[in-house]
């Protein structure tokens, strides 16, 4: 199953990736941002309807500047128990900051969000394969495209959503600029359950992978 996760995103299509029974119990489509159309956006905003964000390599964000949001935060005073996160104890949100291209207008419409989200692959590419990059000269924020910054060390430290799609990012060897939208039930609001996940993948032939498989196959890697 990994290696047909890995062969669709490499061909630009969705999986989706739910992460473990005792995290969020969530389940993610997620696509490379490099290949990201209007049409994409628009579906992870009807069928998934969660947050739609970038998931971007640790390296990359550190050679782009990208800071943690609670970092950004750290001294507000407003905030208290700042980062904390109910289901992860150890480790702070991997939220950075929303950024819109400059090239957008408003920067919420599916085409603006697509050329948001295609130019940050471009920015973790040039990142991480010697070339140019000024990230501050092409994006302005607040903006409407969510970045995360996945943790340095990535699962073996942290097992978000954020380091599973980059870990596959690296397994499929792709630009590791993922970007990954909660699936939410119609109907009640929550989460979409596991079972209506593997549904939704069924009647729309999409690859359909839980995090356990994704970190076994990471082990392996990393043994």
């Amino acid at each position: 199953m990994i290696e047909d996760a890995c062969a669709a995103l490499k061909a630009g299509k969705f999986i989706l990736l739910y992460d473990f029974d005792d995290r969020e119990r969530e389940t993610d489509l997620v696509i490379c941002a490099e290949a990201v159309t209007p049409h994409d956006v628009l579906t992870m905003r009807k069928d998934g309807g969660g947050l739609i964000c970038t998931a971007v390599h640790p390296e990359a964000a550190k050679r782009l500047g990208l800071p943690f949001a609670s970092d950004l935060l750290h001294d507000f005073e407003a905030v208290e128990h700042l980062g904390d996160i109910p289901y992860d104890r150890k480790n702070h949100s991997s939220f950075s900051i929303w950024v819109n291209h400059r090239s957008t207008y408003t920067g919420i419409p599916d085409r603006d969000r697509a050329t948001t989200i295609n130019a940050i692959a471009d920015q973790v590419h040039k990142s991480l394969n010697g070339g140019g990059h000024d990230f501050k000269a092409e994006f302005r924020t607040p903006g409407h495209v969510a970045l995360l910054r996945a943790a340095e060390g990535l699962l073996d430290v942290r097992r978000g959503q954020t380091e599973l799609s980059i870990a596959l990012a690296a397994m499929a060897g792709v630009t590791p600029a993922l970007v990954v939208c909660e699936m939410l039930d119609d109907e009640t609001g929550l989460a979409l359950s596991k079972e209506d996940a593997r549904a939704y993948a069924r009647d729309h032939g999409l690859v359909f992978i839980e995090g356990k498989e994704v970190l076994e196959q990471w082990e392996e890697r990393s043994a």
